[in-house]
Parts: C-alpha cells; structure tokens; sequence
C-alpha cells in the first residue's frame, strides 16, 4: 500500500492519506495518549513518541508533532503504524 502525505497550514502537522477510508462518518480528534486509548490506531501512532495530536478525518489521519520533533524520523514511523 502507498500512503500519501501533504503538508498542513501548521508546519507541526502532516497529513498522511492511505488511500482508504479512516472513518466512516465525521472525524474524531485524540488532544493526549490518554484521549487516544480507545482507538488502537490512534494509540498507535501516540506511541511512535513526540506526537501531541492525532486527527481523523473521512480518507486521512493528520499529526502534529511535538516543538523540535524530527519529522524525518517521525513520518517513517507512522507510515509504519498505518500500513
């Protein structure tokens, strides 16, 4: 599977598209790991480290990375998480 990613308004935040849908109906927002517990996926991609916000929308996930995050380290592993 290809996953596509594109830039965000925010620098901090990267917009990763598999190519499939992420959730069915509306979006879902996790602001903390605790936040993210109920979501395998969003857990997940907490646990890749330095991440401070998951977001799912309909065909894609975005993340923001914590201030000073290496994003060429991070997008590896969360590309990883979403294969």
């Amino acid at each position: 599977m290809f996953i596509e990613t594109e830039t965000t308004p925010n620098p901090a935040t990267l917009k990763f598209m598999p190519g499939q849908p992420v959730m069915t109906s509306g979006t879902r927002d996790f602001s903390s790991p605790e936040a993210a517990e109920v979501s395998p996926l969003a857990q997940a991609i907490f646990d890749t480290g330095e991440v401070v916000n998951v977001f799912f929308g309909s065909n894609f996930v975005a993340v923001t990375a914590a201030p000073g995050a290496d994003w060429s380290a991070l997008k590896g592993m969360v590309v990883s998480v979403l294969l």
